[in-house]
């Protein structure tokens, strides 16, 4: 079928659309009713139906491919890979459901998950789900005072968690931050369920809490848990916001959904078939992790690969060798992840047969346009930018390669995906704006299946935060975007992250995308700083590659004038840093306010998110010692 008939459907006649999609998932009772949006914004999908996350992603493939690979956990930092089948999933998983079951866990009761990639992260969320228990998983690491906000927010029966993660070869002790936030928290679970790898001899238990999972799990063996069907409108999970300044925002997940959105998406946009294998580089902490390790190609009946470690530990070649090995077919990564491996050799890319890769994906920030050709041109395939957040739960723009490969657009993730009735408006008068024309980017409800429903328990701050931006309900995804003639989207970046240099408005994005455009820049970051004169003005801080060549004066003064070239004088950035790494969180975004505190010789606040806290002090010394240029 077209895209622009497939898609025009979906917003012209969403339920005649959503009622054929229904089908790509088992019903233990059909919907009695398609879409009821009675109570705008508020919408629930498939209403009356019951079904279950985890019969749709193990228990309905059994009949055909129980010996099929369901999952492969590789873990680069301890040299451990384990594989299962769907047959070995499905045991796995029912043994975890009734260790939960042992420990009181039921139904709308909520498990906070503090695991790294590891398999029992997902027989943990598949199990929860099993049992209609909601789960949070919280990224494995993050900082305690983090863990405990989370915890008072969920209330949960139960936290699962891992003695230890590694990352680059080190060992990060988890259960102590556990125990910090649980001595934080108001109201901590009455028990903790440790996956203990062995990697932390220190490791401490608290007698009567503190519970050992493969003590539980022998006790546990061969159970057969029943599924329980769930309406689907109820909760599936949460995912908090990471990033926001006060009490984090509990996202909301539904059941039938997020099922079917995962039902179609695998198939019609990242073209994966049952027996296929998917590969996203993500971790299960967080939206993509959740979609596209464990739910997406479980519920399609695929392969899924999941990876514990860096791309390039032990070499630069890790990624691109399970490819081979395991025949991925599509890989889902970032473009933060694809920017550390152009300063590696290339030669790495040309090592190994990817004969059967057909598809990089990339999400989670904007992919600039020298990325984009680079990784386009290494690995002779096309590369698909797509654009969503943790509220949407699954691309709402992209190319859909699995119905139409429409042309890529570098520097564009592409055209709206089914169900997304997408604007680009004025943000003072709310009114549509004109093809090329910068605007926000906003989508009209309903919003389709898989996006939130809610922020749990919340409903005013739902509203509040995604709704009250214009006079019209609309849901503003608070990003600045362009789209062009042929109505591919350009997203320039947070609406949050504008420059106002002497009354003209720029989005850092753009002007990144000019620096980055010079073959000597891996990386840039840039920031409006307070100005006396123009009341701001962009500052670069940049990364360059190995090979850079000229010294960082010229090369700096080069992006300089990049900028004036392709933007004009008025976007030259007022000062350029040459620096060594660039401050992000571990999920890979860029720490722009942090930047911009200390360049303006503020506190850079909470950086429990942060990923290395060296590359914070390499900016320290910059700013001490002078820009380059």
């Amino acid at each position: 079928m077209r895209y622009e008939d497939f898609y025009r459907q979906s917003v012209d006649e969403p339920e005649r659309f959503w009622a054929e999609q229904a089908r790509r998932i088992h019903w233990h009772t059909p919907p009695q009713q398609i879409l009821d949006q009675s109570n705008p914004p508020f919408r629930r999908w498939f209403v009356g139906g019951t079904t279950n996350l985890c019969y749709n992603g193990v228990d309905r493939h059994l009949a055909e491919r129980a010996e099929q690979l369901a999952l492969v956990a590789v873990s680069s930092e301890t040299g451990i890979t384990r594989e299962f089948t769907y047959r070995q999933l499905h045991r796995e998983v029912n043994a975890f459901a009734a260790v939960l079951e042992s420990l009181g866990v039921g139904k709308g009761d909520r498990v906070v998950i503090y695991l790294p990639n590891i398999a029992e992260a997902v027989f943990a969320m598949l199990a929860c789900a099993r049992i209609g228990a909601i789960h949070s998983v919280v990224f494995g690491g993050f900082a305690a005072h983090n863990l405990a906000l989370r915890i008072d927010d969920a209330q949960p029966k139960l936290l699962v968690c891992a003695d230890a993660g590694m990352r680059a070869g080190n060992v990060i002790p988890y259960k102590p931050l556990v125990d910090a936030a649980l001595n934080e928290s108001s109201a901590p679970p009455p028990h903790v369920l440790i996956v203990d790898r062995k990697l932390d001899p220190q490791m401490t238990r608290v007698a009567g809490r503190d519970l050992d999972y493969a003590e539980l799990r022998a006790r546990h063996e061969g159970a057969d848990v029943p599924v329980a069907w769930l309406e689907s409108n109820e909760p599936s999970y949460l995912l908090y916001t990471s990033g926001t300044t006060g009490k984090p925002k509990g996202v909301q997940r539904d059941v039938g959904g997020y099922a079917v959105a995962m039902a179609l998406s695998i198939r019609t946009v990242f073209d994966i078939a049952p027996g296929q294998v998917m590969f996203a580089t993500s971790d299960v902490g967080w939206a993509v992790g959740h979609s596209y390790n464990v739910y997406g190609p479980l519920i399609g009946g695929a392969t899924s690969l999941l990876y514990e470690g860096l791309p390039t530990r032990p070499d630069a070649g890790i990624w691109w060798r399970l490819c081979e090995q395991y025949g991925v077919r599509t890989m889902f990564s970032s473009p933060t992840a694809i920017r550390v491996l152009k300063k590696q050799d290339e030669s790495w890319l040309k090592k190994y047969d990817l004969s059967k890769l057909k598809w990089l994906f990339l999400a989670g920030e904007p992919l600039d346009e020298p990325t984009a050709h680079w990784i386009t041109g290494a690995l002779g395939v096309p590369v698909i930018d797509n654009y969503w957040q943790t509220e949407t739960g699954w691309p709402a723009v992209t190319l859909m390669p699995g119905l139409e490969l429409k042309p890529v657009k570098f520097g564009s993730p592409g055209l709206p995906a089914p169900g997304y009735r997408m604007k680009v408006i004025d943000e003072n008068t709310g009114k549509e704006v004109a093809a090329g024309s910068k605007g926000v980017l906003v989508f009209q409800p309903p919003l389709p299946p898989g996006c939130l429903t809610t922020v749990w328990r919340d409903d005013d701050r739902y509203v509040h935060s995604y709704f009250s931006h214009f006079k019209e309900l609309l849901y503003s995804s608070l990003d600045w975007a362009v789209r062009d003639e042929d109505g591919y989207t350009f997203v320039l970046g947070r609406t949050d992250d504008v420059i106002n240099v002497a009354g003209h408005r720029l989005g850092t994005r753009e002007i990144e995308e000019s620096v980055a455009s010079h073959p000597a820049v891996a990386e840039a970051a840039v920031i409006g700083v307070k100005d006396e004169l123009k009341g701001q003005v962009p500052i670069v801080f940049a990364t360059l590659k190995q090979d850079a060549g000229d010294g960082a004066g010229a090369v700096a003064k080069a992006m300089q004038q990049r900028v004036v070239d392709q933007l004009g004088g008025v976007a030259k950035p007022s000062r350029v840093y040459v620096v060594n790494a660039l401050p992000k969180t571990r999920s890979g975004k860029l720490l722009r306010r942090s930047l911009q505190a200390l360049a303006e010789h503020r506190d850079p606040g909470d950086l429990s998110t942060l990923d290395d806290p060296g590359a914070l002090d390499d900016i320290r010394r910059a700013l001490e010692r002078g820009p380059e240029a």
